[in-house]
């Protein structure tokens, strides 16, 4: 079994969580995505909506399944990626994950706490986003992984750790902050 993971505050969730997701079951072989609805994002200045709301908000939306919204950090009592990857790995020891991320995440990697313990863990699915693509490539975390990198992201479901991908796929516009920004979703 090859899970995707993609994690997130989802403050709201959109199409475009939908559309990656999709987009990432196809292009990367995956059996299933589960997101992970963070408790917060520990970058983030403002915490995010209620917990109840933000997964409501999320099933409402994602309705494969082979997609299963989550709320597994908070039950967890996780609250970096790394922590939640390694309970994840101990709970289900036959389970390949494969982190996801947006390519705007990758600009910003280096701060995640434990971010090259991240790489040495599962293999990451890097997620074209508008406007981060060449920022991304160009960043510090994919300069010092690039002997890591692959070149098609559906070889990660066979790869182990350290590996990942740059995956290119049709652009969506949709973004929680642009959502917010608009007042259509309040804290």
């Amino acid at each position: 079994m090859v899970i995707g993971l993609l994690g997130g505050s989802f403050d709201p969730a959109h199409d475009g969580h939908v559309h990656i997701t999709r987009e990432a079951l196809k292009r990367l072989g995956l059996d299933q995505v589960w997101w992970l609805v963070s408790p917060g994002n520990p970058l983030k200045v403002n915490g995010p909506a209620p917990m109840p709301e933000r997964l409501a908000r999320a099933r409402s939306l994602m309705r494969d399944p082979r997609v299963k919204v989550t709320d597994l950090e908070a039950r967890l009592g996780t609250r970096y990626t790394a922590a939640t990857l390694e309970r994840l790995q101990a709970i289900y020891p036959g389970v390949h994950f494969v982190w996801l991320m947006g390519a705007d995440n990758l600009v910003q990697f280096t701060r995640w706490q434990r971010w090259r313990d991240i790489l040495q863990m599962v293999p990451v699915g890097v997620l074209a986003r508008p406007g981060w693509g060449a920022r991304a490539r160009l960043s510090k975390a994919a300069r010092s992984m690039r002997a890591h990198e692959v070149e098609r992201g559906e070889s990660l479901r066979l790869r182990r750790a350290p590996a990942w991908a740059f995956v290119n796929l049709p652009m969506h516009p949709a973004s929680s902050s642009a959502i917010r920004a608009r007042g259509e979703w309040q804290r």
